[in-house]
């Protein structure tokens, strides 16, 4: 049976499309503030609710010499400032325990990183704070494997999942979008999210190359997420993303949100009339 899955007066898997996004990574406080009111105000226009994501840490990149983001604590005041101001739901994602706690008194989706989505412990404390969890799918799992870290958090009587495709391995710096892994997610009950974003990164390349994404793909990707039966998008975006901190060669220029999400709206309620 299809779960419903509620983040504030969102329904994650009812029949209306949902969206989440922002910036990869926070960053001034400034281009944060413009750009969660222009991703609110596009939403609103298009009748489709949201959910601002932006990482306060992102403890994965492939150089120490990169940006990681604000950190815990002044990353989550600037989220529950956006949150605060623009009545929106927040996202961000966690790397380690002591991030739990805090992250839940002010996220209202605590996610779990792709390369972290087997970790027991990790998973298992979040659950336990009875937020809505975004399980990302593991480049490394099968997608059908991924009920396996959905039961280690029903296992904390918690059933408020959300689960994000991203695509599937790294073979040669490469993602694969697989339509099979929709309906192999789908198959969970739980409502599933495409991060079309994430999936054109050309990994081993650094993220502020051009060569770093391969954003011709985007539309295509994402409309073969939108008719294999997606609930939710997750789009990275960016006032100029050729100066983005994180994931500048994948990330949709602001300005082009609108345009990019009307056709996909228009199919997604084809889809859910024929389903």
């Amino acid at each position: 049976m299809k779960k419903i899955v509620k983040v504030r007066d969102i329904e994650c898997g009812a029949p209306q499309l949902f969206l989440i996004c922002g910036p990869c990574v926070i960053e001034e406080d400034d281009l944060m503030m413009r750009t969660a009111e222009h991703v609110k105000q596009t939403a609103e226009k298009l009748q489709l609710p949201v959910i601002f994501k932006s990482s306060f840490m992102k403890d994965n990149r492939s150089s120490v010499d990169y940006y990681l983001g604000p950190g815990l604590d002044k990353g989550l005041e600037l989220l529950a400032r956006i949150k605060r101001e623009f009545d929106m739901p927040v996202l961000s994602d966690i790397h380690y325990p002591e991030h739990i706690k805090p992250a839940a008194e002010v996220l209202d989706v605590i996610q779990i990183p792709a390369y972290l989505c087997m970790q027991t412990g990790l998973v298992t404390e979040t659950a336990k704070t009875g937020a809505v969890v975004n399980l990302k799918h593991g480049q490394f799992l099968a997608p059908e494997n991924m009920i396996k870290p959905c039961q280690k958090i029903e296992s904390c009587g918690n059933s408020k999942i959300i689960l994000t495709e991203r695509g599937y391995t790294f073979g040669y710096n490469d993602l694969v979008v697989d339509p099979r892994s929709f309906y192999h997610l789908r198959e969970t009950g739980y409502p599933v999210v495409f991060d079309v974003t994430h999936s054109i990164r050309k990994y081993g390349i650094p993220s502020a190359d051009p060569n770093g994404g391969a954003r011709q793909y985007l539309k295509t990707l994402a409309r073969a997420g939108v008719a294999a039966g997606i609930d939710g998008l997750f789009i990275e975006a960016h006032p100029t993303p050729e100066t983005a901190k994180c994931d500048a060669a994948s990330q949709l220029k602001l300005s082009e949100l609108e345009e990019f999400l009307k056709p996909l709206i228009e199919l997604h309620n084809i889809e859910v009339k024929y389903r």
